[in-house]
């Protein structure tokens, strides 16, 4: 997979967001392994913008690694400066799954009463109602009752 191109502003964005971030993977003198990569690809989808610290003293071996990386996990490269590197993919969306026998959730209500004497103002409250309660038509929250049965009494006389 190639590596994301990005234009010089939003590499300079990407590098300005990345300013205050600590590395979240360490590469040591065994270099671009198959768990690091595993590792750096998880960072990336969790997210998105990372520092890689790599301990090696070999320039070309971490540009090398720069580039490797940014080829394997489809990451544009962002910034290589010392042993910190910076890469960047766009997150993946997240699918919440619905879950078909959930009930609503607590609703929010805006009730006003309107003052007993004339020139004042309404007062103005939010309730949240909850699934087990109703509302009244004086903005009281009650318990709902439950539904009664019908009950017809037989005539056993």
């Amino acid at each position: 997979m190639p590596a994301i191109e990005l234009s010089v502003a939003e590499r300079k964005a990407h590098r300005a967001e990345a300013h205050h971030l600590d590395p979240v993977v360490m590469i040591g003198n065994e270099g671009l392994t198959p768990a690091v990569v595993k590792e750096t690809d998880a960072a990336l989808s969790a997210h998105g913008l990372i520092k890689v610290r790599v301990l090696g003293d070999d320039r070309e071996e971490r540009e090398a690694i720069y580039r490797q990386l940014a080829e394997q996990l489809n990451a544009a490269p962002i910034q290589h400066i010392g042993k910190l590197l910076v890469l960047w993919r766009p997150k993946p969306r997240k699918v919440k799954a619905e879950d078909e026998d959930r009930k609503p959730g607590p609703r929010e209500f805006k009730v006003v009463k309107n003052s007993s004497r004339g020139g004042q103002r309404p007062e103005v409250k939010r309730v949240r109602v909850l699934g087990n309660q109703r509302l009244t038509p004086g903005g009281m929250v009650k318990k709902a009752k439950p539904k009664q049965k019908s009950v017809k009494k037989s005539r056993a006389e």
